[in-house]
């Protein structure tokens, strides 16, 4: 059986050849232009953080460099992006580790093993909810939260998904064939009803409006959760 190709292989690319340093900020919107930073997270000092498909790993690097969590795990299924954030980042060892896994595998080898765990846009729009969302509130410790940001309308205009059904969209394998894959794009009450549906309480959710004069303005839905401490 051939293997699954790898559709984030030409993600990211282009940049990490011009641009290898380490963010000096942490922003969770689709632009990358403004909103809340970091400190959404919380105090992350001698915390273990996980971050679900890290890509090119920036935000966990940023977090190494500025918040002195103990350690910071990017987690990507992608043996292109995991490439790239060993390439660009691998310096920071070993408070930052890049591990090659899909996320709902790496959690659940881990139970109680996070203090935080994130996504922006990540793994979590990637990733079955119904699979990811339990294996995260397995790998928490009591009172370790879950913080993701994600789209808050399909890309284009469409309204997010009331119910916990993906949406495919297309990409690109490493040879350039466009194929499709799966995006879940979903309404504030489907989130919330999917988090504690796996065990997660205190859930938030807050609409970012799209920053600039961009053709396709897109907002972005942040969303927050714990795990219960007791």
């Amino acid at each position: 059986m051939p293997a699954t190709p790898d559709l984030w292989h030409h993600y990211g690319r282009a940049r990490a050849t011009r641009d290898r340093a380490v963010p000096c900020g942490f922003r969770w919107d689709w632009a990358q232009a403004g909103g809340p930073g970091a400190e959404v997270l919380g105090g992350l000092g001698g915390r273990v953080v996980g971050e679900l498909g890290a890509g090119a790993g920036r935000h966990a690097a940023h977090l190494v460099a500025y918040h002195a969590p103990a350690e910071v795990v990017a987690v990507d299924a992608s043996p292109a992006q995991h490439a790239l954030a060993v390439g660009l980042y691998g310096h920071l060892a070993p408070r930052l580790r890049s591990v090659h896994a899909g996320a709902v595998e790496h959690l659940l080898g881990g139970a109680g093993a996070y203090d935080v765990l994130y996504s922006v846009f990540g793994a979590v729009d990637f990733t079955e909810p119904r699979a990811l969302l339990p294996a995260a509130c397995a790998a928490l410790r009591p009172g370790g939260r879950l913080v993701f940001s994600t789209l808050a309308h399909h890309v284009g205009g469409a309204p997010a998904r009331p119910e916990v059904t993906a949406t495919e969209i297309p990409a690109r394998t490493p040879d350039g064939t466009v194929v499709s894959m799966r995006r879940w794009v979903l309404a504030e009450v489907a989130w919330a009803n999917a988090l504690e549906r796996a065990g997660f309480a205190g859930v938030r959710a807050d609409v970012l409006p799209a920053a600039g004069d961009r053709e396709h303005e897109v907002g972005t839905l942040l969303v927050r959760a714990f795990r219960p401490a007791g």
